[in-house]
């Protein structure tokens, strides 16, 4: 795709008031979370469609629309808000995916907060934990799917992006203060390591003990494409990953051997029931938690 932003920035500015065309913060909402945009204050919606060089979201859960408006008590923070993001499993590229990354640094963010819904890989962080990342583990990357390869979008970007300082301290200390000016539970939010895979499937047994066992400790579809253009733009990264289910990850697997050896032995053998993770199951506890995610949100704005 071409990397002429200009056409993509025109048309947005052309739709937003003039004290909103520099948006300080962005956001990235993932499955569920869209909501967030009906705590924002002077808010303008700007379709996908109308945004050269934006590609259209067709997961369920994800809009696709850009929302920007003010956020946080007083004059608030103008902010841009991407309602529904892009995945290579949709079939759009890798540029196309970060794309908007870029528009928004364009526009003039200095910091991001990026969400998602994730699978927990650790037994000690249970579903409706918000996970704060500290890194990320990202296989696609590591084997071909980075989307940084190729000509670069400007020259004045780095060729070799150093990412050991991808997710900034700063923001995810803004994030734990911000939870105890809520009086959140101190379980409420945890610390870890975030495993980007391709999907659109979601992890057998083994795959998801490998995982865990490589040091990851929640896993998801999205992401680590967008930070990575995040920070190839200069810009702050803080990842928040809601914990949506737990990957199905057995601590023996089912013999079938054995359960017909006891049947030809006569014996009433009981069959478990397998277990599976859904969509619905991700949009359903993204749902119910969203409201916390969201008032996170704003606090650490307000405090930017």
């Amino acid at each position: 795709m071409s990397f002429s932003f200009e056409a993509s920035i025109d048309a947005i500015k052309a739709l937003l008031p003039t004290n909103l065309q520099n948006p300080r913060v962005g956001i990235v909402c993932g499955s569920g979370l869209s909501g967030l945009v009906d705590v924002f204050r002077d808010v303008v919606i700007v379709p996908y469609e109308k945004i050269p060089g934006f590609s259209k979201s067709t997961v369920p859960g994800h809009k696709s629309s850009l929302a920007v408006g003010f956020l946080g008590s007083g004059a608030g923070v103008p902010v841009v808000a991407m309602l529904g993001r892009f995945h290579p499993y949709e079939g759009h590229s890798l540029s196309s995916v970060v794309y908007p990354i870029r528009v928004m640094a364009k526009l003039g963010i200095k910091d991001i907060i990026i969400t998602n819904a994730a699978g927990s890989l650790n037994p000690a962080i249970p579903v409706g934990t918000i996970v704060v990342i500290q890194d990320h583990l990202a296989l696609p990357n590591l084997t071909g799917m980075n989307p940084l390869l190729g000509p670069q979008t400007s020259l004045d970007l780095p060729r070799f992006l150093p990412l050991s300082d991808a997710y900034s301290p700063l923001l995810r200390r803004l994030a734990f203060l911000a939870a105890h000016r809520l009086k959140l539970e101190d379980s409420a939010l945890a610390e870890g390591v975030y495993a980007w895979v391709s999907g659109p499937t979601y992890e057998t047994p083994a795959e998801g003990r490998f995982l865990r066992r490589v040091g990851a400790d929640v896993v998801g579809m999205s992401t680590v494409p967008e930070v990575l253009a995040a920070r190839e733009e200069g810009l702050n990264v803080m990842v928040l990953s809601l914990v949506t289910n737990f990957v199905v990850i057995p601590e023996t697997y089912r013999s079938i051997k054995k359960e017909v050896e006891a049947e030809l032995e006569g014996k009433k053998v009981e069959l478990p029931v397998a277990q599976v993770v859904s969509h619905e199951e991700v949009l359903m506890i993204g749902t119910e938690k969203a409201g916390v995610l969201m008032k996170l949100v704003e606090n650490v704005v307000e405090s930017l």
